[in-house]
């Protein structure tokens, strides 16, 4: 596979490309997954408990990542990454099949997606750990914030189309097909974790014991770093407030009355603006000097899309709000992550990356709840334009109290010669 080393260097790795191949195709199914869970939690319930139903499935989310996501760090550190993917991919493949017979044998009541949901998410607080400290050890150093830009267009690209094939499959066969489809596509990142040659998937040369105190050195080092401290809290207060895809079927059933089709087109727009900046953010990142900067006006740009998607009863502005929303958030998530990857040593890397799961899905998560039990009392709109300025308001705390991350700026560092494809 001929690479342009000069534009995507570190596709030109070929245990990377791997990996990057694989997750564009498992996680478009996981994002189908997402968005058709929702819609078929808002079938299940009735009109009045839409609002606090479809938050719970933040909740349910969120409680196995704050209960797991600091072991699976220690873990990460510890054994072997690959094989603890291998194992974490199979596992959902497996909870993704359950749902979907579930479903086709016309499942009426929503306790059994709560339970498999949760499942999920616990199988994904020890995924996510490996696979992101994986990466480092996939690129040489100077390739990193390519190699993590690479990885935000696998996310955002599955994003926008997984929920907009959610939408269709949906409306043609229902959801258990969405469910099924998802099954198959974790294949993907088994065959290509099992292709890979001659990788350091563990930090042997430091890897120590699964024990509490690991897990407890995991968070000191996090909290007695500034600029990591001050990344992962700005990502949870600004997902908390401003987390809204949990009230989408809300906005296109009751407030825009767009059905199923307009659902997956919403669903999908703040990835379709993600993809967009995505795309610039592989040429871009390495060039940006003023990291700490960017990153702080990206987040406060995110709560103002938000806030004006709030008032919005225009489909086509709604659309652009969230667009405009997530590729806010893609320019803040590249740089959230180099950030914290070139701060931390690899030995310690998994745990960073399971502390960091407690900011990066409980935020959204314990968001979208926030947002449900809001909606249900004051109605969606309320609860999204005041999570906008909430998340605003976020930024200009967390600026003003870290100096360091406001004047935080790009390293230079010595180019290595291009490895072959």
């Amino acid at each position: 596979m001929a690479v342009p080393h000069f534009h995507l260097p570190a596709l030109g790795h070929r245990n990377f490309r791997l990996l990057w191949i694989g997750q564009l195709i498992s996680v478009s199914g996981t994002m189908m997954q997402t968005a058709a869970i929702l819609w078929h939690v808002s079938l299940l319930v009735a009109p009045d408990r839409k609002g606090l139903a479809l938050g719970l499935v933040g909740l349910v989310r969120v409680v196995p990542i704050v209960a797991f996501s600091l072991f699976s760090g220690v873990v990460a550190d510890v054994l072997d990454r690959r094989r603890m993917m291998l194992v974490t991919q199979a596992t959902m493949g497996v909870l993704a099949a359950v749902l979907a017979v579930l479903a086709f044998q016309g499942l009426r009541t929503v306790w059994p997606i709560y339970v498999l949901a949760a499942l999920t998410s616990a199988a994904s607080a020890f995924d996510a750990p490996a696979r992101q400290s994986l990466i480092p050890n996939l690129v040489p150093r100077e390739h990193l914030p390519n190699a993590l830009s690479l990885n935000t267009i696998v996310f955002q690209a599955a994003s926008v189309a997984g929920p907009s094939l959610a939408g269709l499959v949906i409306g043609v066969g229902g959801v258990a097909w969405a469910y099924a489809i998802n099954a198959l596509s974790f294949v993907a990142v088994i065959v290509g974790v099992l292709l890979m040659r001659g990788v350091q998937s563990t930090s042997a040369t430091e890897a120590g014991e699964i024990s509490l105190a690991a897990a407890k050195e995991g968070i000191r080092f996090v909290f007695a770093s500034p600029m990591i401290r001050s990344t992962m809290l700005l990502d949870f207060f600004a997902t908390f407030f401003a987390s809204a895809t949990a009230l989408l079927p809300i906005f296109a059933q009751d407030v825009l009355r767009v059905g199923a089709h307009g659902y997956g087109l919403l669903y999908a727009a703040p990835s379709a603006g993600a993809l967009v900046a995505s795309v610039a953010m592989v040429r871009e990142a390495d060039r940006v000097r003023h990291r700490g900067r960017t990153l702080l006006w990206a987040v406060t740009a995110y709560g103002a899309a938000t806030v004006v998607f709030g008032v919005s009863r225009s489909f086509w502005l709604t659309f652009a709000c969230l667009a405009a929303s997530g590729a806010a958030d893609t320019v803040s998530t590249v740089f959230r992550n180099v950030i914290r990857q070139l701060e931390t040593p690899d030995h310690i890397r998994g745990r960073m990356v399971g502390v960091n799961m407690v900011f990066f899905m409980g935020g959204p998560q314990l968001g979208e709840f926030e947002a449900g039990v809001l909606a249900n009392l004051c109605g969606a709109q309320f609860s999204v334009v005041t999570g906008g300025v909430g998340c605003v308001l976020a930024v200009v705390w967390i600026a003003a109290r870290t100096p360091q991350l406001r004047r935080y700026r790009r390293e230079v560092l010595v180019p290595a010669i291009p490895p072959g494809s």
